[in-house]
């Protein structure tokens, strides 16, 4: 049988893996994709708020090369950055005592794009020092290896126990589980609400509403089947865009105040690993990037992606800036100007259309290691310029959150 990417170009065809491709589309099925996303909640206790894709990506070790060869130069490129530079990035208003000298967490996006000469290659849309679903991908792998079973010998994650003590040693440490938890504001409404449930299934940690916090002192508590249990560890996943936006939220504490907790990650690297640093960074699979306060004049702003430095999920994007829009923001030093990169539509569907896709690469960086060891991948699929589900058609497919395999 020919397969359905024999007239794809062969500089994409070094990137895809076609008859991997080739076998999902002929293994899929609807019944296999409900039987995906009903697994999943059966597992977790609740189902995902977030789409799931409906298919994973397959892609050649060679490309994984690329993106771990630009994350290793973006590392190093972040130690290198003064540590007085980074704490500029924090709003004056956002400072958290007992900063650390690196992140918990470290997250960085790919776009999967076409270059000029027609290859397939990655290129950095933002990065961040804050938690993924490092618990829920790993959920993911697992399930997708159960229903397509080919896809077993492309397994990208450690081994399942290996994989949970990775997590264990940098969320709980050496504490009590009882005495750590995943923080969050309203937890069971966040779409990542599974996320939370894996890794309470993981690690054994409860997961608590920062209005459910109670504060005595310099010390946190909160409460389970009655007990008043003490906060040694909190597992941050308070994203601080969101909490200056709800309205009458009455958290028990503040964040800025001196707390007799260990925070992973500290907050204040959500602003340090950043859309702040991208002007700092070079590399070939790195697009040029500007504060806006600094964009040069010969520089055409149509070919420019505008980004607000902190918010989060793609809030305040701009794909198509023009000079009067950027002329009429107050505050230029809170946005960069991106230059765009063209995603490439390469992962073919079982009705012949293609999506795109960004691709994260999640490290864990343990307390004390000089360097974050890569855990794995979440892709994001599109059929539309953004990779957030939210403005693609709701009847299109092979959109959502992914995985990639690579072989």
């Amino acid at each position: 049988m020919k397969s359905a990417f024999a007239e794809l170009p062969n500089k994409i065809l070094k990137t895809m893996i076609p008859e991997y491709r080739d076998e999902f589309n002929r293994s899929f099925s609807e019944t296999r994709y409900e039987q995906l996303k009903e697994q999943l909640k059966e597992k977790a206790g609740t189902p995902a708020l977030f789409r799931i894709s409906e298919s994973p990506v397959f892609l050649y070790s060679e490309f994984k090369n690329q993106l771990t060869d630009a994350c290793n130069s973006i590392v190093k490129q972040i130690l290198e950055i003064p540590q007085e530079q980074l704490r500029k990035a924090i709003p004056a208003d956002s400072v958290v005592p007992g900063d650390t000298d690196h992140p918990n967490f470290l997250c960085i996006d790919f776009g999967i794009c076409r270059n000029d000469r027609g290859q397939i290659v990655p290129q950095l849309i933002e990065l961040q020092g804050f938690p993924s679903l490092y618990a829920f991908q790993y959920a993911y792998e697992e399930t997708v290896n159960e229903i397509f079973p080919f896809t077993a010998s492309l397994k990208t994650t450690l081994p399942k126990e290996a994989y949970i003590q990775k997590l264990r040693d940098v969320i709980t440490g050496d504490e009590n589980p009882e005495n750590v938890i995943l923080l969050e504001i309203y937890p069971e409404q966040q779409k990542t609400n599974i996320d939370f449930a894996f890794t309470e299934k993981y690690l054994g940690i409860k997961t608590v509403c920062l209005t459910q916090i109670i504060r005595e002192g310099r010390k946190l508590f909160y409460e389970l089947d009655g007990r008043k249990i003490p906060v040694h560890r909190i597992y941050n996943r308070v994203i601080f865009d969101e909490l200056h936006r709800i309205p009458n939220l009455k958290p028990a504490f503040d964040f800025r105040e001196e707390l007799e907790v260990k925070w992973v990650t500290h907050p204040n690297w959500f602003f340090k690993i950043s859309k702040y640093i991208l002007p700092e960074l070079q590399h070939t699979y790195i697009p040029k990037s500007y504060f806006l306060k600094n964009f040069p004049k010969d520089e055409n702003p149509e070919d420019f992606v505008l980004k607000p430095l902190f918010s989060f999920a793609g809030s305040g994007v701009n794909l198509h800036p023009t000079q009067e829009i950027i002329e009429q923001i107050p505050d230029p030093e809170n946005f960069i100007m991106q230059r765009k990169v063209q995603y490439a539509p390469v992962f073919r569907d079982i009705n012949g259309d293609f999506s795109k896709a960004e691709i994260r690469m999640m490290y864990l960086w343990k307390d004390g290691d000089a360097l974050p060891e890569l855990m794995g991948n979440l892709v994001r699929m599109t059929k539309v310029d953004m990779a957030n589900v939210d403005f693609n058609k709701k009847d299109a497919i092979w959109i959502g959150s992914s995985m990639a395999f690579f072989a």
